[in-house]
């Protein structure tokens, strides 16, 4: 007599989106540890700007902070934005984000002051802002639209920060962490077609 072969259930995208997003967090809780036990030596690679050492900071200055304040003030936004974003798929997620990291990265070398360090994960969290916000008025998605509209009562004041002021705070990656998340809500996002095939 033969036997049904069992097949591993299919995962889903919410458990998926939770594994991406708590995955990533976790890598950065874990990176400020070591930070911590090595006396702060890794925020030496954030974005200098207009050097080739701070060239590097590009790919690593979203996963350093300045101690676990910086962190917990990003922690919260990204497993939430993120896990939104995750939804759509894991194949998006990363667009976006990879996205917005170079973008904000890349813009931060090129015009912040000379002898700064740019390090966090807030210019992720300010592009996924922008980014939700303006999604739904590309896919013309209704439920988009009604996600971003919660993001932006729920995160838009936070936007202030683009603006220059605050001493300590990279503005600059602020703004083009945004900027990345519109360039990626007007290029990544999959249109609606309609009935013929069109783009909607």
């Amino acid at each position: 007599m033969s036997t049904p072969v069992r097949t591993a259930p299919e995962r889903g995208p919410v458990r998926d989106a939770v594994t991406l997003v708590g995955g990533f967090v976790a890598v950065l809780w874990v990176l400020e540890v070591v930070d911590t036990i090595v006396g702060h030596r890794l925020d030496q690679y954030g974005v200098q700007p207009r050097t080739d050492e701070g060239l590097v900071g590009i790919a690593t200055a979203p996963l350093l902070h300045l101690g676990f304040e910086h962190l917990i003030s990003n922690t919260v936004p990204l497993l939430v934005l993120g896990f939104v974003i995750a939804l759509s798929g894991i194949g998006q997620a990363l667009a976006v984000t990879g996205a917005i990291w170079v973008i904000g990265g890349f813009g931060t070398w090129l015009i912040a002051p000379s002898g700064t360090n740019h390090i966090g994960a807030s210019v992720l969290v300010f592009g996924f802002i922008v980014y939700l916000v303006l999604r739904g008025f590309f896919t013309r998605r209704i439920g988009q639209i009604a996600v971003g509209i919660v993001v932006l009562v729920l995160y838009g004041g936070a936007l202030w920060g683009v603006l220059p002021g605050q001493p300590g705070i990279s503005w600059q990656g602020h703004l083009f962490g945004a900027i990345g998340g519109g360039l990626a809500a007007a290029m990544l996002t999959p249109r609606r077609t309609d009935a013929t095939g069109a783009t909607a």
